[in-house]
């Protein structure tokens, strides 16, 4: 049996993707800041709860320790982000980020995900096929950031790109640091969700094909790639 971890996973892609790992035969653990948004997650889903805020050190080690009681971790997905907004959920430009900003996403987007990855390093690599999913962007590429003439080019936010250019170079470092692990960031496309307003152009289905599709890799899958659904995606 695989036992899977999905951060951010009451709502959304977390939880489309919770629901298609349990369909394929996955145990799953939803992780949910808001237990008790979570606990009606998982009795939905068939899924278990374990309260995990991926911004608190103490929240995240409670989580290890609760999970490595119940046996261990053979997939970890680190899919809970936030975005940068002002007044009327625009989007902060360049001439209004500020540095308050960018930390606050960044200690979600960034360093949750190290936070999260580091504390279940210890289980993973206890397992005989371990996996870890970082949920990234299109607008983490900087070769179609750079590419005008498309909506990636024209998206006008710092902060979001900025934390998501970060975790593709984590996942590189990491799968070159753990070479039995499979470990890879994935772009979900624009997906309708509460994170952009639910403005996206697909559905929490479209948008969960790769995570889930990179949740279930094998040892000879890759490792250190960026993936969309249709294939490798530039850096």
């Amino acid at each position: 049996m695989t036992t899977t971890l999905i951060t951010g996973a009451n709502k959304g892609l977390g939880y489309e993707t919770a629901r298609r790992l349990i369909a394929a035969g996955h145990t799953v653990y939803i992780g949910s800041r808001d237990a008790e948004r979570g606990r009606r997650a998982a009795e939905r889903l068939g899924a278990r709860l374990v309260q995990l805020d991926v911004t608190d050190d103490a929240s995240v080690a409670a989580a290890a320790k609760a999970i490595e009681a119940d046996g261990g971790l053979d997939v970890l997905v680190n899919n809970a982000g936030i975005e940068a907004r002002g007044e009327g959920n625009t989007v902060i430009g360049a001439a209004d980020v500020t540095a308050d900003a960018m930390r606050e996403v960044f200690e979600t987007n960034v360093f949750g995900v190290v936070r999260v990855t580091h504390a279940f390093l210890p289980l993973l690599r206890r397992s005989a096929s371990p996996v870890v999913v970082n949920v990234s962007s299109g607008l983490g590429s900087l070769t179609l950031v750079t590419t005008p003439d498309t909506p990636t080019y024209a998206f006008p936010g710092v902060t979001y790109p900025a934390s998501k250019v970060t975790v593709n170079m984590i996942t590189v470092q990491y799968a070159k640091a753990f070479p039995d692990m499979r470990i890879n960031a994935v772009e979900p496309g624009f997906t309708r969700t509460d994170l952009n307003g639910n403005t996206g152009t697909q559905t929490v289905e479209e948008g969960a094909e790769i995570i889930v599709r990179m949740a279930q890799v094998g040892p000879d899958g890759p490792t250190g790639g960026y993936f969309a659904a249709d294939g490798p995606l530039p850096w």
